[in-house]
């Protein structure tokens, strides 16, 4: 599957089963293009969803995900949101703006979307003018904003950590190199809902306890920028991605080897052990050697 210029957000459809091919698709939003749905199976593109600005031009979601039910495309815009009915493609959409009178409400690029997993009815949306905004799903009523962040919500060096019954003051924060990089840096949470892992910058992917805020562990993933990290659902695996943008110039007699080793721009795969409990990671907080890598080249 080949998009026409570089991706900004993808999700899978929340329901996806491999083995119904109805529900195995996902969406992807790209510069300069509309939200397009994919045929994970086929690779063909089943439809797309169009946004357009006040010149009737077309205008690209910088962030995209499915609501819990699966019946609607949420896409984030600078200083708004637009919601696609899954079964409506085409240019049909609620158009929800995030700013109020005075200025009031969430400014900025919503560059990150996510549901609570609990299914309240709870959506927060990340920004680049360093907020992050808790919304009802049914009307987009604002709840509250939460202000604290160094930068963009998904550029932050640091992961806040939010009591969302008294969003006053930040739980905890916990640390991951971001500071000199436009990329993403995603981070996940394990199925029970325990450890936090995050890559970053140092190629290291970082451990930590949601239940202290506390370090367990980090582990070389890469030799590059580590920018993405994902928990198995319910195997004790994890896969992690890794690459950045290289425009190294070499002099015409220079014989610097530009070639990737095989730790660069790559996803790998991970296998990681549990206690007696199924609850803590290792004693030494180690993963085991990866047992697969496959190159991004």
């Amino acid at each position: 599957m080949s998009e026409g210029e570089s991706i900004h957000d993808f999700c899978w459809y929340p329901y996806m089963s491999a083995s119904d091919p109805v529900t195995n698709v996902f969406a992807t939003t790209t510069r300069d293009h509309p939200i397009h749905l994919w045929d994970a199976t086929s690779g063909q593109l089943r439809c797309t969803y169009r946004a357009y600005d006040a010149m009737d031009e077309i205008t690209a979601a910088f962030s995209v995900a499915f609501n819990p039910a699966g019946t609607k495309i949420f896409a984030g815009y600078n200083k708004c949101i637009r919601m696609f009915d899954l079964h409506r493609p085409g240019r049909d959409f609620k158009l929800h703006s995030t700013v109020k009178d005075k200025k009031e409400g969430q400014t900025g690029i919503i560059s990150a979307l996510a549901f609570s997993p609990s299914h309240n009815g709870m959506l927060a949306l990340g920004s680049y003018s360093q907020t992050t905004a808790i919304y009802t799903e049914d009307n987009m009523e604002l709840l509250y904003v939460l202000h604290g962040q160094e930068g963009g919500v998904t550029h932050d060096p640091y992961i806040l950590c939010w009591d969302v019954r008294k969003a006053v003051d930040c739980v905890y924060k916990l640390y991951r190199s971001a500071e000199n990089t436009n990329q993403r840096i995603l981070f996940d949470i394990d199925p029970s809902g325990r450890h936090l892992g995050t890559g970053g910058q140092d190629g290291s992917v970082h451990i930590y306890d949601l239940q202290t805020g506390q370090w367990v562990s980090s582990f070389e993933a890469a030799q590059d920028t580590v920018n993405g990290f994902s928990f198995h659902p319910f195997l004790p695996h994890a896969v992690s991605s890794s690459g950045h943008r290289r425009f190294v110039i070499p002099e015409e007699d220079s014989d610097v080897d530009l070639s990737l080793s095989g730790r660069e721009n790559c996803v790998s795969v991970w296998s990681f052990c549990y206690d007696s409990k199924m609850e803590d990671f290792k004693d030494d907080g180690s993963f085991n050697d990866q047992s697969g890598t496959g190159s991004l080249d």
